[in-house]
Parts: C-alpha cells; sequence; structure tokens
C-alpha cells in the first residue's frame, strides 16, 4: 500500500539557498559589466531561477540585454553557482526535526522544485540531506515543471507515495497553484522568496515556523481533501 507525502519545494521552503544564488547573481552581473545588486531588494526573486534575476537585473539598471548574451551569462550563473554548493545554503530553522517527525510516523518525503534536478540533488547531498527522500525531481526529470501539475503528481508516483495522502510545502504562488491544480492541499511557508504575502495565494494554510507543521496539520488537510 503506498504511504502518505509530504513534498517540499527547495528554494525559499525547505534552504535558504538566497546568500549563495544573490552571490552568483553579482559574480554574472560584474562579467556582464553591470553594478552589483543590492542584496535586500532581489532576495524575493531568487526562487523564480537565474535567467530572470539576471533579466530583472538589467531592467533595474536599465539595460538591453541581448538573447545571446542572455545565455552567456546564464551559463556563467550557473557554473558559479555549481562550483560553490553548498556554499552558505542552510536548511530552515525546525525543517529538519519536522522531517523526523513526518518520518517517523510512516510518512515519505521528497522534493519536486524548478531547480535543475543535479543541482538540487548536489545542494540536498552537500547538505547531509539526501537519504531523507524518495524522490528528488526537477524540471528535467519528466520534461514538464511547476505550476503543471503533472510536475507534483509523477513526484508523488515516482516515490511510491499516495497522492490521497499527500500535502505540498512551498513558498510561492508556483507551488500553492501547482498542489491546487493536482487537488493537493498546500501548506505555504511565508518566509521564502515571493514578492507578495503568499497569504494572498489562498494556500490551505501559511506557517512561520516549521514547529507548524504538525502531523494533526497535515492529517486535518488530508482529511478536508478527501471529502
Amino acid at each position: 500500500m503506498s504511504k502518505p507525502i509530504i513534498v517540499f519545494d527547495l528554494d525559499g521552503t525547505l534552504v535558504d539557498t538566497a546568500p549563495d544564488l544573490l552571490d552568483s547573481l553579482n559574480h554574472t552581473l560584474v562579467a556582464g559589466g553591470l553594478a552589483e545588486v543590492d542584496d535586500r531588494a532581489f532576495r524575493r526573486f531568487v526562487g523564480q531561477g537565474g535567467r530572470i534575476m539576471i533579466e530583472r537585473a538589467y531592467t533595474a539598471q536599465q539595460k538591453q540585454l541581448a538573447a545571446v548574451e542572455h545565455d552567456r551569462l546564464h551559463d556563467i550563473f550557473l557554473d558559479h553557482y555549481t562550483v560553490n554548493i553548498p556554499g552558505r545554503s542552510m536548511p530552515y530553522p525546525g525543517v529538519v526535526a519536522a522531517m523526523d517527525r513526518f518520518a517517523d510516523a510512516g510518512y515519505l518525503l521528497a522534493v519536486c522544485t524548478n531547480k535543475y534536478e543535479n543541482l538540487a540533488k548536489g545542494l540536498i547531498q552537500a547538505l547531509g540531506l539526501s537519504d531523507r527522500f524518495a524522490a528528488i525531481t526537477g524540471p528535467e526529470t519528466f520534461g514538464i515543471r511547476k505550476p503543471d501539475p503533472r510536475h507534483l503528481t509523477e513526484t508523488i508516483a515516482k516515490a511510491g507515495g499516495d497522492a490521497s495522502r499527500a500535502v505540498m510545502v512551498g513558498d510561492s504562488v508556483t507551488d500553492i497553484d501547482t498542489a491546487k491544480a493536482a487537488g493537493i492541499p498546500v501548506v505555504a511557508v511565508d518566509f521564502g522568496y515571493t514578492d507578495r504575502h503568499v497569504s494572498e495565494y489562498e494556500p490551505s494554510v501559511v506557517i512561520s515556523h516549521y514547529d507548524e507543521l504538525t502531523l494533526g496539520m497535515a492529517q486535518k488537510l488530508i482529511d478536508a481533501a478527501s471529502r
């Protein structure tokens, strides 16, 4: 029989990767002849991928960005980020204890991220968390990416989980829309990377610390979704 499962987004949900993504962005901008960005101003964009971060930085500095140059800079960004994994990235407070709670109760754990799978696996391995997850999937795993609900449902299937007893945990409108489209309840953390408060996207629940992600909460969400 398939097991219940908790599926986490990665950047801004499971791990605070902003310091390293911003370091790689600034390295890339300098290579392109631009000024570094204000970390505080760009932190909310780091969960949207390197290409979008580079594009936004050029727009903010009122510079034109040709497609060929965009591709070149994205390669520089990825190279810098990959070489420096895990850098200063760290799991969010309480997340390891939360994973322990659910694993001890018989839940599977998985990661469904729009970060490239090899980067996600490299980061999770470097943080010593790989053995906790039954599946770690990125956009190239199935050739689809969030908010396509199949990215989530295929991740659950790959992990051997039960989609009717699943909860998604994320930090953005992308995660929330993905879970809703899949008919799966979604817990939104309010400490991740988004330019609007996650409550505006109407997740099932909003939490501010992983201590709030309890077995009772998950079961209540699963029960409500099955009615």
